[in-house]
């Protein structure tokens, strides 16, 4: 790995760009440029996601290390490039020429001078084109719901402009197969509490000829479903007594009529009625209790987790113009 990140003074330390690549022959060549010039001594790897255009051949061209993951899927391409690149200080970015390359030293530079596991970059400014009204809006409920269920860190939770730590990058589980990869990447630096920030970085349209590869509607329900799923395992007394409460108050709403008619008459002659009110006041509780036991697992899979990520070695840290392991 090519010794990168640098200030004067410092000890030198290793940087790898990795950019996931899906058809981007338009784009590539110049992202791989861009990042070549703003970090001249980073290593930059292009993987290929099944392209059926010129992406390999350009990023090639351009000076990047090209890789294969034949796994259709961001996620996918995300969780290869972690096993496989062994760097002290990851940047993650689209290859769609819609991030700001001049930004990644400054956020490489908060990430060494703060000891960061994460930086992430939050998209500014954008034309409609660039940031159309239905992601904005979808990107701002999803991160919303996020930030209430597990704190309120970002603002900006599906941005593609990243910078890791060797810690974060090596200790993350990587489930995801698709975009709800960025939903994984913030809660995993949420729940294990690591030291995080975000920076506004310039954003903007893609060149003419370029497609999104993002399907609105499709992928924000797989990442909605993400979420849903991350709270039911991260958040699990929660998520059943949610579950549990509903189930009461359907029971109350069915079991008022019951009660009134019993006592007018001193009879219960809907009697499926009543057998329901009990089957749902069951399952409520059952629910409520599965909620506890789990969450108590969850505890303690968090524990195996932060410990699994406190035994990697921590980042570089630039204290008073050095840099020290």
């Amino acid at each position: 790995m090519t010794e990168g990140f640098s200030t004067q003074g410092a000890i030198p330390v290793s940087v790898a760009v990795i950019i996931p690549c899906y058809n981007e022959e338009v784009t590539i060549g110049k992202v791989v440029a861009d990042f070549r010039q703003a970090l001249p001594h980073a290593t930059i790897f292009a993987y290929d996601n099944n392209s059926t255009d010129r992406t390999k051949e350009l990023a090639a061209s351009a000076g990047a290390v090209v890789r294969d993951e034949f796994r259709q899927g961001k996620g996918n391409v995300v969780r290869r490039m972690f096993a496989d690149i062994d760097a002290d200080i990851y940047v993650l970015v689209d290859g769609d020429d819609t991030y700001d390359a001049a930004s990644a030293p400054m956020l490489i530079d908060r990430l060494a001078s703060e000891g960061l596991d994460m930086v992430n970059g939050r998209r500014l400014g954008g034309s409609t084109e660039a940031y159309r009204r239905g992601h904005r809006f979808g990107n701002v409920m999803l991160t919303s719901l996020v930030q209430f269920v597990f704190g309120r860190e970002f603002e900006d939770m599906l941005s593609g402009y990243r910078v890791f730590s060797r810690r974060f990058v090596k200790s993350f589980p990587a489930l995801a197969t698709g975009f709800e990869i960025e939903t994984e990447l913030t809660v995993h630096a949420l729940e294990l509490r690591m030291p995080i920030r975000e920076i506004g970085t310039p954003y903007k349209e893609r060149p003419e000829g370029s497609v999104s590869k993002l399907r609105t509607f499709s992928d924000g329900f797989n990442i909605l479903s993400t979420i849903l799923l991350l709270v039911r395992d991260e958040r699990p007394l929660q998520f059943f007594s949610i579950i549990s409460l509903l189930l009461i108050l359907l029971t109350v709403g069915i079991t008022i009529p019951l009660f009134v008619t019993y006592m007018q008459t001193g009879l219960v002659p809907r009697l499926p009625t009543a057998v329901l009110a009990t089957g749902t006041s069951t399952l409520a509780a059952l629910s409520f209790f599965c909620g506890l036991i789990l969450n108590t697992v969850t505890l303690g899979r968090r524990e195996a987790k932060r410990m699994q990520y406190l035994s990697i070695p921590g980042g570089p840290i630039k204290t008073d113009g050095q840099k020290k392991q």
